[in-house]
């Protein structure tokens, strides 16, 4: 199998001038060998609770639906052709393929280690991102001229993300991070677990930790931070019967809320120079944001909150309008002027909080605009019609462009701190 099979995506490929690479692949981890380093890192235990299956099937129907248990994933990986599932777990092989996918090189994420930052024992869950990551670390190590897997970050307090880092990045030598997107923490005093007792911490805005040392701990490692959470379990997204009905759109629906909270936080405001990177959840929703971000700041950004103060309402003018056009309904209350303008406009006592968009600093249009293009990258899958919009100028507030990136067979250019390196070439026979 060293020959490059004669395909559309080769035949593209040798008609483009720039390298081509594919920014969210995924390998699936070749379960013995990884379980062997789970049991160096966590012990016996750990092997044996991470390979129970999901709570969801260990219990009657019954049960699911008095709990409200979210159905989660099943018969995830495709299975009619034997060459390209082992071409995601063998690297040698996978590198063999890469010419006839027109990829010059490829970033790939775990699959089996994908919750791996979400569970929630936190010495589970150092153990299973050790693991995963070591072996990565080991199974890639000799194909870095083509591929780069990406390590499991948890992000559940900022020292547990700055040990994983280090421990990935210092010292395995990584270059790719996955990091959790969120992290769901249980609310003071609640009896109920999982989405009913719990609220989502998206690391940026209200959060109780302080991420900035992560941030800049990236910045100093020269490391994208890159998000493959999803947001199953999230508002309706909890079917108890229906995984497809969790999973559309649940990758879009974290991204923004990680992407809402790092700008409104003022995280791009202080770390301009950072790239964030939103995996497998298009580019539609991040239009769609920007846009609404143009359109809420234009009516409640800056000075334009002003717009809204009470104060600037004339009661006696009003009083009068009410008295010569009053409905009969509203005629016998008239004298309740008062009531209704407290009712209207709540007494805010903090009145320097009153713009939401201070803290992420902006003072025009293109300046939010500039907030926010520079500093993310948006993971396309190729089949994705609505990919066009993150190029659409015509309606992107200032001419935009969004920076997205391919899945596997999108042959769009990867832009991050500069070009990509020149003499990466097509892998012939490995």
């Amino acid at each position: 199998m060293t020959a490059i099979v004669e395909t559309r995506s080769a035949t593209i490929r040798r008609r483009l001038a720039h390298p081509v690479i594919d920014a969210d692949g995924h390998d699936v981890e070749f379960v013995p060998a990884l379980l062997e380093l789970l049991r160096e890192e966590g012990g016996p235990k750990a092997v044996e609770r991470f390979t129970q299956l999901p709570g969801w099937y260990r219990h009657p129907p019954e049960e699911r639906f008095a709990r409200r248990m979210v159905r989660p994933p099943w018969w995830a990986l495709p299975t009619r052709h034997t060459v390209d599932h082992a071409t995601s777990v063998l690297p040698r092989l996978l590198e063999e393929r890469m010419g006839e996918m027109g990829l010059d090189f490829t970033i790939l994420y775990p699959s089996v280690g994908l919750a791996a930052t979400h569970l929630p024992d936190p010495d589970l869950r150092r153990a299973v991102c050790r693991a995963v990551n070591r072996y990565h670390a080991e199974v890639f190590g000799p194909h870095r001229r083509t591929m780069a897997p990406a390590a499991a970050i948890p992000m559940h307090t900022p020292e547990e993300a700055l040990d994983a880092l280090n421990h990935a990045v210092g010292e395995l030598g990584l270059r790719v991070l996955m990091m959790a997107g969120h992290v769901r923490r249980p609310l003071p005093g609640a009896e109920a677990t999982g989405p009913h007792g719990s609220w989502i911490d998206n690391l940026a805005l209200d959060s109780p930790y302080d991420y900035d040392p992560v941030w800049a701990r990236c910045e100093e490692l020269r490391v994208v931070p890159a998000f493959h959470s999803g947001g199953m379990g999230w508002g309706s997204r909890v079917s108890v019967t229906n995984y497809m009905y969790n999973h559309i759109g649940h990758f879009a629906a974290a991204s923004e809320a990680l992407c809402k909270a790092l700008f409104f936080g003022g995280v791009t405001r202080r770390f301009p120079r950072l790239r964030f990177l939103f995996l497998e959840a298009g580019a539609a929703w991040a239009a769609w944001l920007l846009c609404d971000l143009v359109g809420h700041w234009e009516k409640r950004g800056g000075k334009a909150i002003e717009n809204y103060d009470p104060r600037l309402l004339d009661r006696s003018l009003l009083a009068e309008l009410l008295a010569r056009y009053a409905s009969p309904v509203q005629e016998p209350y008239l004298g309740r002027l008062k009531e209704h303008v407290a009712h209207l406009w709540p007494d805010v006592q903090d009145r320097s909080r009153l713009d939401d968009f201070s803290e992420a600093g902006v003072s025009s249009v293109a300046e939010l605009v500039d907030r926010f293009v520079p500093s993310f990258a948006f993971g396309c899958e190729a089949d994705d019609p609505t990919n066009a919009w993150a190029f659409d100028t015509r309606v992107l507030p200032e001419g935009a462009r969004l920076r997205a990136v391919g899945g596997v067979g999108s042959l769009v250019e990867m832009c991050h701190g500069g070009r990509f390196r020149r003499d990466v070439q097509v892998s012939e026979g490995g």
